[in-house]
């Protein structure tokens, strides 16, 4: 299973472009679509939104690849978008060690679907922008659409 142009979608409107480098809200050095710099990375002179283009897909390629190595049950097209997203943003390790995956390789989906929306913390404080991602990526997991609906 490969990450869906909806699920590709809400991974760029989640991280936006950035053609410089900057603190992502845990610290750490980024650039383009949330392209975390690992040393010895360093853009200097920043970034195309092309070059930026490619970074995102070698990083999907990484968060599609430990979702199949984690995930032990079936998922839905949606399901799975939610937990590319989800890995993107917080890290393959931080997936391995949660609950969620607990929940989810034990065959509940629901409740695998709930913890999802726990992840909206930047240490202790809760992030706006987290909130609406674990709650877009809560919507792709239950097959509704990912954008916001207008309240």
């Amino acid at each position: 299973m490969r990450l869906s142009a909806v699920g590709l979608n809400l991974l760029r409107q989640s991280e936006g472009f950035s053609s410089h480098t900057y603190l992502d809200v845990a610290g750490y050095p980024t650039i383009g679509y949330g392209h975390r710099l690992v040393h010895p990375e360093s853009f200097p002179n920043g970034i195309t939104e092309e070059q930026g283009e490619r970074l995102l897909l070698c990083d999907v390629g990484e968060a599609e690849q430990a979702v199949r190595r984690l995930v032990k049950v079936d998922l839905t097209q949606g399901q799975f978008d939610a937990l590319v997203d989800f890995v993107f943003n917080v890290g393959a390790g931080r997936l391995e060690g949660s609950t969620l995956l607990r929940e989810l390789n034990a065959g509940k989906h629901e409740e695998a679907a709930g913890q999802l929306l726990r992840w909206d913390h930047a240490g202790d404080v809760e992030v706006a922008s987290l909130k609406a991602r674990r709650e877009a990526e809560f919507r792709l997991w239950n097959g509704q659409s990912a954008a916001r609906e207008a309240a």
